[in-house]
């Protein structure tokens, strides 16, 4: 079984996202209800980032909560935001031991006040690290994000700040929430779910994909490792010829 140390640290991904998928299914495989492996997923998610951090990764982003799930029971949703707050409060201790900055993307207006209050106090708190950034995906949706952006842009031409034949992959990158953010390396998917579900769709043209069986609840380092190990046995070509890159 691959493990941590036998990850080559110079062909790393400076960006990885994941797709944090099973929590549910988990927990109803043990008789137990959702919100059961949304705790446990919380466990997950600690054990992710200190292990990105000893690897080396330099961006973490997380598919926390997806504009989709405020679809879900009210029951759940309330379940969800309260662990939302309670981890920002425990975990700030490890983010301050780890020198991990943590960011936010979405439409995190939309939170209840309490989880947008502390929220906003841990990016506050850790904004002068400069050790691996965190993102969370919070009330997040790549169609929105893109939405917005073809907005906020169309707005500018039409008042004259932009022209229209200016426009290019970089002044529309400056207008996603991901502005200060590189595009993904390797997208990680748990849980045997084959599709993307609305996540980072312009960040991840270029990534790597890799799709596992495992439930975010028993997501490991030694899964993080064969993640990482899949895409370093990749070849990256950007729509060149593998002749090209030789």
């Amino acid at each position: 079984m691959d493990s941590l140390e036998e990850i080559d640290t110079k062909n790393l991904p400076r960006h990885i996202a994941i797709i944090m998928d099973g929590n549910g299914r988990w927990a109803k495989q043990q008789g137990k209800l959702r919100v059961f492996g949304h705790e446990h997923g919380v466990n997950t998610v600690r054990r992710t980032v200190e292990n990105c951090v000893e690897i080396g990764i330099e961006f973490l982003t997380l598919y926390t909560f997806s504009t989709e799930n405020w679809n879900r029971p009210k029951f759940e949703v309330d379940t969800l935001m309260r662990l939302l707050v309670s981890s920002l409060k425990k975990e700030l201790k490890t983010f301050i031991k780890n020198n991990v900055k943590l960011n936010a993307i979405g439409d995190i207006q939309s939170l209840p006040k309490k989880a947008f209050r502390e929220l906003n106090e841990v990016m506050d708190k850790t904004s002068g690290h400069n050790g691996m950034t965190l993102t969370l995906a919070l009330s997040y949706g790549a169609r929105e994000e893109i939405k917005n952006a073809v907005k906020q842009i169309s707005t500018k031409v039409k008042n004259n700040i932009i022209s229209a034949d200016d426009i290019d992959e970089t002044i529309i990158n400056t207008h996603l929430y991901t502005h200060d953010l590189p595009d993904v390396d390797l997208l990680i998917r748990t849980s045997g779910e084959c599709r993307i579900s609305n996540f980072l769709l312009w960040q991840i043209a270029y990534a790597e994909l890799y799709f596992t069986d495992v439930f975010w609840p028993d997501f490991s380092d030694l899964h993080l490792a064969e993640a990482i190990k899949s895409y370093q046995n990749r070849e990256r070509r950007f729509g060149k010829t593998s002749e090209q890159l030789n």
